[in-house]
């Protein structure tokens, strides 16, 4: 039997299908851009994402981010990330923590996380347009700094890395929190035979040591990151292992302590740190490190020193080369585009950003220096990604101080007087060195206060019922250099 042909159904199965064929076109040809958020501990990566996020999809004031400052970025919402083996990054319960009564800071980075945002816009590039390309997916991939800096593990040997790890644990800084961990460490003879109750004990005193020199440190930036967080390793025996004082160019004896430990160690390099550089770091397109500045300089010249350790490792994890949009569609992807951003900016006076900033370009640059060419394009900058405390002037004898104002955190103190988290107070923070080297030798005297803030609270809108972007210092900007060029 045939049945009479309908043009209409004809039209509409052609245009259906051109449809169907477009979109795949489309989603084939939008490029992907990962974008690595880290920072070492008390840093603010989580509210930094938070804060990016918001102020993406809710139109924040980001006059210096050029593709919306132009009008070019026409949407950004929230999609469905690429990775399903990766937790998601958990930016709902995050918002209600800063909009709750009393508003709070969101959970700290315990492991790895991924958002993606699907930013819509006009472009400006004659081929992008030719293509078709309207369209980014930027996919955030959080993680802790700690296993950032577990990086530098690659290129160590178990006796390398036993005495940088020595060395830290007996600067005069650290005389009280490694004091049983070292007092420990000297009873060991590394060719007495292998025992699983001393690699227990061991570990046990040694993870004690790193987490009471975190809790104390001005910078945290002692390792290995994952007996710190061990999630799912806890009590696997590649958490348990330790430094031993080694000779440079001592063999493990076959069955000995030493050699025990060098396999351990060499264990927690091939199935946790190679595997964090294959699966997720190597597949990073741009990388923002979010660095405690302030919090260096309050622990004086070796806090300052640490801190520049910390960087060397991280710039010798990058690898050089230059990545584009056009190669994120065939697969070609390396870290092209590096910031490092001093957080925090919103606890001084907007009189010392610049010097905050000259600090922390000074550092990175002498650590770059010493992890030799790291090939990325770098970018130093300070900001706030959430603003949470205002400017103000007092008058002290006549003379007008430079203040900030804001809501100290519960038990914070301020020249002597303890907080309960409710009421504010204005803090003269002093000004920053007008020399940044001044920091390194000591010379600089800071008599500056950094409380800890609570944030402001974020209320929905009376006209949208939305809750707007939080306030930020020059989140804007450092948008713009990350991924400002692929939205031209």
């Amino acid at each position: 039997m045939r049945f009479p042909l309908d043009v209409r159904d004809l039209s509409l199965t052609v245009t259906d299908t051109w449809a169907r064929t477009g979109n795949r076109i489309t989603d084939f040809l939008t490029p992907s851009l990962r974008l690595g958020v880290t920072g070492l501990a008390r840093s603010g990566k989580t509210v930094f994402i938070t804060a990016l996020i918001r102020n993406l999809t809710q139109g924040g004031r980001l006059p210096f981010f050029a593709p919306y400052a132009d009008g070019r970025l026409l949407s950004a919402t929230l999609e469905p990330q690429p990775d399903d083996e990766i937790p998601r990054f958990d930016y709902e319960s995050h918002i209600a923590a800063l909009s709750a009564n009393p508003p709070d800071w969101p959970e700290s980075t315990r492991r790895i996380s991924e958002v993606r945002v699907a930013l819509a816009f006009t472009p400006e590039h004659w081929l992008r347009r030719s293509l078709g390309i309207r369209r980014l997916n930027l996919d955030i991939v959080d993680y802790p700094g700690e296993w950032l800096l577990d990086l530098a593990m690659l290129g160590q040997s178990y006796t390398e890395w036993s005495r940088e790890a020595l060395e830290r644990a007996r600067l005069p800084s650290r005389t009280a929190t490694a004091r049983d961990w070292l007092a420990f460490a000297a009873t060991l003879d590394p060719d007495t035979p292998e025992d699983e109750k001393t690699a227990l004990t061991g570990a046990q005193i040694f993870t004690r040591y790193l987490s009471e020199a975190r809790r104390q440190a001005a910078v945290a930036t002692l390792g290995p990151g994952r007996f710190l967080m061990p999630g799912d390793l806890e009590g696997s025996p590649l958490l348990t292992f330790f430094p031993l004082d080694v000779p440079a160019d001592a063999t493990p004896r076959r069955g000995s302590l030493h050699a025990m430990m060098a396999r351990r160690y060499d264990s927690y390099v091939a199935h946790v740190v190679r595997p964090f550089f294959r699966d997720h770091f190597s597949r990073l397109d741009r990388q923002i490190v979010l660095v405690d500045v302030l919090g260096a300089l309050a622990g004086g010249p070796e806090g300052v020193a640490e801190l520049e350790s910390a960087l060397a490792s991280v710039l010798r994890a990058f690898r050089p080369g230059v990545a584009s949009w056009l190669q994120s569609l065939v697969g070609a992807r390396r870290i092209d585009r590096l910031v490092f951003a001093a957080t925090k900016a919103d606890h001084i006076h907007h009189t010392s950003h610049d010097r905050l900033e000259a600090i922390l370009r000074l550092l990175t640059q002498r650590a770059a220096g010493r992890a030799g060419e790291a090939g990325a394009e770098t970018r130093v900058m300070a900001l706030a990604a959430l603003r949470a405390t205002r400017e103000a002037q007092i008058r002290d004898g006549g003379t007008p101080l430079p203040c900030i104002v804001g809501v100290p955190l519960p038990g914070e103190t301020v020249s002597g007087e303890r907080f309960d988290g409710r009421r504010e107070v204005a803090v003269f923070p002093g000004d920053l060195p007008e020399a940044p080297s001044s920091v390194l030798t000591g010379n600089a005297v800071l008599d500056t206060a950094f409380p800890r803030f609570r944030p402001p609270r974020l209320l929905p809108t009376q006209a949208s019922g939305e809750i707007p972007a939080p306030p930020h210092i020059r989140l804007d900007r450092a948008l713009d250099f990350l991924i400002g060029d692929w939205l031209q």
